[in-house]
């Protein structure tokens, strides 16, 4: 039996859309001022959400919101203990002074990830607020950080994965369940 033949779908490529859609539109409703708006990822999918999100208010306003990356390997607690991948560069095209920023991820497990993030955006300046995004939330929680725009709650064991697949990268479109 092959991995693909163990995958639980979470989220179809039509759920997906219709997902990403509804959460530009969160993003919309809780920000004060578009204009003041950052969209920052987090490598490696992060970055390709916040292209999709940064598009999807586009087509809901007609503002070009300002979209960033920022790497938060260096400033991870737990850098023996996960596997290491290549850095990829942090790319923060404007001030973060007093900036809105929503901080993308693709699924949130312990927390680890994200609170390396914001130790990496504070590094820049100080935002006005930061607020969360992930399109799947799967528990496990080992710090006190919660999302504030979810797609999904999935609760999974410890040693399954989430996986988010993208037609550009991966030839196919969706959320899956994997292990």
């Amino acid at each position: 039996m092959s991995n693909k033949d163990k995958r639980i779908v979470i989220l179809t490529e039509f759920e997906l859309k219709n997902t990403l859609s509804r959460l530009a539109n969160a993003i919309l409703e809780k920000t004060i001022n578009i204009n003041n708006l950052l969209l920052v990822g987090i490598p490696t999918r992060g970055v390709n959400i916040a292209e999709v999100l940064e598009s999807e208010i586009f087509f809901k306003t007609g503002v070009n919101v300002t979209r960033g990356i920022i790497d938060p390997t260096l400033y991870r607690d737990d850098q023996n203990r996960v596997r290491t991948r290549l850095i990829k560069a942090t790319e923060i095209p404007t001030s973060i002074e007093n900036k809105e920023i929503v901080l993308i991820d693709d699924v949130i497990f312990t927390g680890r990830t994200i609170r390396a993030a914001i130790d990496a955006l504070y590094s820049w300046g100080r935002p006005r607020k930061i607020m969360l995004l992930v399109l799947v939330d799967r528990g496990h929680r080992e710090l006190p950080i919660q999302p504030d725009f979810c797609g999904k709650i999935v609760k999974t064991s410890k040693t399954q994965s989430i996986n988010l697949r993208l037609q550009t990268i991966d030839g196919e479109e969706g959320i899956f369940l994997e292990g």
